[in-house]
């Protein structure tokens, strides 16, 4: 893969908060719904079969905000190596001006999609996500 994936996302009605701008909710959603589709266009075949991904924890820094009709182009990539069953995705939204608005560390978890259970990271499961 060459350079981070990258998703546009378009702020709806429903994404503005009483302040006029994408509510932060929103923000973490499309956290998600980025490393989803990375997920999804990216993965191994036998790996989305095995594993399944969740959320540990969170960090955004807010810069900026949309508007209501404005978009904004999501780009993630994997920083540093996994620990265990845990891998840091990176997350910055840019608007249309190209500055980044917000950006987000994410870690996840990768699981056994049978048992339920964390399993290790190995790297062969994050070489195809990798930034290059």
């Amino acid at each position: 893969m060459s350079g981070p994936f990258r998703l546009t996302f378009a702020a709806r009605p429903g994404h503005i908060d009483v302040m006029g701008h994408v509510n932060n909710t929103v923000w973490v959603q499309w956290v998600q719904d980025i490393a989803t589709a990375h997920w999804d266009a990216a993965a191994q075949p036998g790996h989305a079969q095995a594993y399944v991904w969740v959320v540990t924890r969170h960090e955004i820094d807010y810069r900026g905000n949309v508007a209501e009709g404005e978009q904004v182009v999501g780009e993630t990539w994997i920083e540093g190596e996994p620990r265990g069953a845990t891998s840091m995705r990176r997350v910055d939204f840019r608007n249309a001006a190209g500055k980044v608005i917000v950006s987000a560390a994410t870690t996840w978890a990768m699981l056994d999609r049978e048992t339920g259970r964390p399993v290790r990271v190995r790297p062969d499961v994050l070489a195809p996500f990798r930034a290059g």
